[in-house]
């Protein structure tokens, strides 16, 4: 039998700042699951699939981080950061769940904003969910320079080209750049709404160029030199790790953090990318069921 859910929206202030959020209330919640969208710069729109957890009976929470989505921005672009998103974890948590323990999901650069906040805070999770999740700006640029050498010949010259010349409204390289989305962001034709509301904001808004770059494989913004591999063995809370097959974030990447995590659980999607919860949406809900349920049952 399904869950009666309840939606609603709102702002919450953080730091000065009306942050939105959406949340999905079954009548009896068996716990929350706190989500974190990617980018950095994205919205959390693209992460709807979330919601149907709600219909397992968990409480279902996302927003929309500072600078991104419906969300206001910070004047002081020095605070663009790590050590600030994560305080900005911490307060929407302690605000929005009543201090209470959550499992902490986290989608690409949520998913290394989750690894850094269990890294401070995980005493605060009951579990931890890292999907197409980063430890290594590094380590992730240069698997996804790989994916590039593996394009069709033309959209591979196309990227290296204009890469090196930072032409990067070149219609060539545009289309290029469409050519690797297409193969390791989503593989979805059309794109879901959801998800093109999502770019449009990383578009609009300044954290996506300011902390990422021009696009998902040109990261030249302030996290370009960000790892924390060397400190991933302090985590010790249960831990899932889901990955696409064709994932732009690569299944390197995510089986160097499952090694470094003691006890940490890799889930391999197949024939999906970096969106994977929207290629197998199903598939990719109950992994995440039966993570949580199993921690719970603990």
């Amino acid at each position: 039998m399904r869950e009666i859910v309840d939606r609603k929206d709102g702002f919450v202030e953080v730091g000065g700042l009306n942050l939105y959020y959406e949340e999905f209330n079954p009548e009896s919640p068996k716990a929350t699951v706190l989500c974190l969208h990617g980018g950095p710069g994205m919205s959390h729109d693209y992460l709807m699939p979330l919601s149907d957890l709600a219909d397992h009976g968990y409480r279902v929470l996302l927003y929309d981080q500072f600078g991104c989505g419906k969300s206001d921005e910070l004047t002081d672009t020095s605070k663009f950061t790590f050590e600030y998103a994560v305080e900005e974890v911490e307060a929407v948590r302690r605000k929005m769940c009543k201090n209470e323990k959550t499992f902490l999901m986290g989608s690409s650069y949520g998913g290394a904003l989750a690894l850094s906040y269990a890294l401070k805070y995980q005493d605060n999770l009951q579990g931890m969910i890292v999907s197409g999740g980063l430890a290594s700006t590094h380590l992730a640029v240069k698997e996804m320079n790989r994916l590039i050498d593996n394009l069709p010949e033309w959209a591979s010259a196309a990227i290296k080209k204009y890469s090196g010349t930072e032409e990067y409204s070149n219609p060539d390289y545009q289309r290029a750049t469409q050519e690797f989305y297409s193969r390791h962001l989503i593989r979805m034709n059309p794109i879901p709404k959801e998800v093109l509301t999502s770019l449009e904001y990383g578009e609009r808004r300044n954290v996506y160029k300011t902390m990422n770059g021009p696009n998902e494989f040109t990261i030249t913004g302030t996290i370009k030199d960000w790892d924390i591999t060397d400190q991933l063995f302090k985590i010790s809370i249960p831990t899932l790790i889901t990955v696409g097959q064709y994932d732009e974030v690569t299944e390197t990447v995510a089986k160097e953090i499952h090694s470094r995590i003691k006890g940490s659980k890799l889930k391999v999607l197949p024939d999906c990318s970096h969106l994977t919860m929207w290629e197998d949406r199903n598939g990719y809900v109950n992994i995440l069921k039966e993570f949580i349920d199993s921690r719970l049952a603990e």
